[in-house]
């Protein structure tokens, strides 16, 4: 058993130490927000980042299937941003996947200038698939949390990402 969890060790989310405050070991790091939101970013990806990897799916791969799930269109600078990476690079994935089927560009009916990225059928079966399993993932994550903790988590991020991304 382990002492942190009611469960089994390694049956259920990853436990702190017993000293979960780590801003006495890391004076700044422990309190600072960016790091502190990095670091759990890490973390929590960790693993399925890792199952990614071993279908042959890249990180920006999954977020730009996920961003276009499950039968959206946006225009590279918005694919970029909802990807965080930069632009060429984006548009340099995006060929990739128009080549290996899994996106195609159209046209936006509302602006012939204006170039959308969408999935194809192929994308679409990708996309799913990971979607499933990302959605468990998260669930394993937040598994020892209320529905009110998980909720405030996220209206707490969205806002934080809403009010420093200029938007706000």
């Amino acid at each position: 058993m382990n002492p942190c969890s009611s469960l089994p060790a390694g049956t259920g989310p990853r436990t702190l130490p017993s000293d979960p405050d780590i801003s006495l070991d890391r004076p700044f790091t422990g309190n600072y927000l960016l790091y502190l939101l990095a670091q759990a970013s890490a973390s929590a990806s960790s693993d399925f980042h890792t199952l990614l990897a071993r279908h042959g799916l890249s990180v920006p791969t999954w977020r730009i299937l996920a961003s276009l799930h499950p039968n959206g269109a946006m225009s590279i600078g918005q694919l970029a941003g909802e990807c965080i990476q930069k632009q060429p690079t984006l548009t340099r994935i995006v060929d990739r996947l128009e080549k290996e089927g899994l996106v195609a560009r159209v046209h936006s009916g509302k602006d012939r200038r204006t170039v959308l990225v969408s999935m194809t059928k192929k994308g679409q079966a990708v996309s799913r698939q990971f979607v499933e399993q990302a959605k468990a993932h998260e669930a394993r994550i937040l598994a020892d949390y209320s529905a009110e903790e998980i909720d405030q988590l996220k209206k707490t991020l969205k806002v934080l990402i809403r009010r420093t991304s200029g938007d706000g």
